[in-house]
């Protein structure tokens, strides 16, 4: 028995998980204490809240280029720790790793869905 799920809950599940991904990061300087790390913090501040507001706007009302703006966050917080030099600093590259790897799947996998729409009857 096969189950068809409809995309929009495909899409808003994926947005979910960006908001979650991009809270863990907006959350991660207190909770990991990387907060006197300047570059690090304000990267993990300002990378999750966009992240999560982009995701946020996707369950709104969904645009393509979201899934688009989602995937280079995830790609830049994966490079962020050596662009930003804070590499060696084990949580913050550790969280910044994650946190981009799930942003760029997630949104890659979106942006599959979008033209592919495998789990629906359409």
């Amino acid at each position: 028995m096969r189950i068809h799920w409809p995309y929009e809950h495909n899409r808003t599940v994926l947005d979910g998980i960006n908001i979650v991904a991009g809270l863990a990061l907006v959350l991660s300087p207190w909770f990991l204490g990387y907060t006197a790390e300047t570059n690090a913090a304000w990267n993990a501040w300002l990378t999750g809240g966009a992240i999560v507001l982009i995701a946020v706007g996707a369950l709104v009302a969904f645009y393509e280029a979201e899934e688009w703006a989602n995937l280079v966050l995830g790609f830049w917080t994966i490079l962020a720790p050596w662009a930003l030099g804070f590499s060696g600093l084990g949580p913050a590259m550790n969280v910044h790793v994650i946190v981009g790897a799930v942003v760029a799947i997630v949104a890659a996998g979106g942006l599959w869905f979008t033209k592919h729409r495998p789990w629906s009857s359409a």
